[in-house]
């Protein structure tokens, strides 16, 4: 016990480093994308936590096993290293009791990705995706923050707006600055400026939203040249589009797990498969990475670390393209992403018993050497 407790906390502790890494540098890049949407006035700033906190679930199914398998890989090769492994060995620790003890911690982590993949993610996804339905609701004015230039459409126009009431009913000290493009002929026809000294929002019967703006001018024409009008107005109604919000979120995601075990379609069979092949994934990862842990101390504990992250990353890209030719029902649904599992299930059993069985074939051939000699 005190030998699988020394291993299990060094494989632990190695899968909470690397998966926080992980965690850091995928959210990073996450979120800096929907704080891109949020400076273009896309999303709520308020709700770019929410959005992260609920995504959490989806992002650490997916990072777990990655971990465990850096985890093995970077715990046991120094094991290797600083040859403990070897008196480990020499006092009756088989490759197969290595692995017996390696079930142990990846049954911990298999169960926590199931109650990702199976609960937590999908109600996550639903979360963010009904997030993302209310900010799509949103128009400029409900995203705009006084004393700030924000670009929409694609940076096709600029809108400003010195101060607004808490209730965002009035502005005061309004610019919006767009580009003017021909109906007939899609041709730029130059800059139109706006400028009010005050402005409200009005709610139409077919549920358009205008920004009515009242005393100011509009400025038409091209920078750098004379061709231009001034038009001063009283009042002026300017249209407030939605803003564009791209979501990676597809619908079967938020499904929850029960609906698919009773559906009948065949998209939510395929999402369901993906969904018990994450667990799944955690154990034969293990089962690949016990063995390309195995170092010579002195080739170094990083030599095998480069093939074993392309053969994970191999596992995963044929497991992904796999469950997209299930949608597309090129695959039967009997034999499903199961074929993948077990493809690099016998990869992993021929990883751990190649060794063992190259020493025996070595041992006899010696012997038989010996005997003829």
């Amino acid at each position: 016990m005190i030998v699988f407790r020394y291993l299990s906390r060094e494989v632990l502790i190695t899968l909470s480093a690397v998966s926080a890494v992980l965690l850091v540098i995928i959210m990073s890049g996450r979120f800096i994308k929907y704080l891109a949407q949020a400076a273009q006035g896309a999303l709520d700033p308020g709700v770019l936590f929410m959005i992260m906190g609920f995504r959490i679930p989806g992002f650490l199914q997916l990072i777990l096993p990655l971990g465990l398998f850096l985890g093995f890989l970077l715990a046991y090769g120094r094991l290797y290293l600083e040859s403990e492994m070897t008196v480990l060995t020499a006092t009756g620790m088989s490759q197969q009791r290595l692995m017996a003890y390696s079930l142990a911690p990846a049954l911990l982590v298999a169960l926590l990705v199931a109650w990702l993949s199976l609960g937590l993610a999908p109600q996550g996804v639903g979360q963010v995706a009904r997030i993302l339905n209310e900010q799509d609701a949103l128009t400029e004015l409900d995203t705009l923050v006084p004393g700030r230039f924000q670009a929409l459409k694609g940076g096709g126009r600029v809108t400003y707006t010195e101060t607004l009431t808490p209730d965002r009913g009035e502005l005061g000290g309004v610019f919006i600055s767009e580009k003017r493009v021909s109906r007939q002929d899609g041709k730029d026809r130059g800059i139109g400026v706006l400028v009010a000294e005050k402005g409200r929002q009005e709610i139409q019967s077919d549920g358009s939203r205008y920004l009515i703006l009242q005393n100011g001018y509009r400025y038409d024409g091209n920078p750098g040249k004379a061709d231009y009008r001034i038009i001063h107005y009283e009042t002026y109604g300017v249209l407030l589009p939605k803003p564009e919000i791209v979501s990676e979120i597809g619908e079967r995601e938020a499904v929850p797990t029960s609906e698919l075990f009773a559906s009948s379609d065949p998209r939510y069979h395929a999402e369901l498969q993906w969904r018990l092949s994450i667990p799944l994934l955690v154990f034969v990862v293990t089962l690949l990475a016990v063995p390309l842990s195995r170092v010579n101390p002195r080739q170094g504990r990083f030599l095998k670390l480069l093939p074993a992250i392309l053969l994970y990353m191999a596992y995963l890209a044929l497991l992904i393209a796999a469950r997209g030719q299930l949608d597309k029902g090129r695959i039967p649904m009997w034999l499903g992403l199961w074929w993948v599992h077990g493809l690099f299930l016998a990869v992993g059993l021929l990883l751990l018993y190649w060794e063992p069985l190259r020493l025996k074939w070595a041992a006899r051939r010696d012997a038989r050497e010996v005997a003829h000699g």
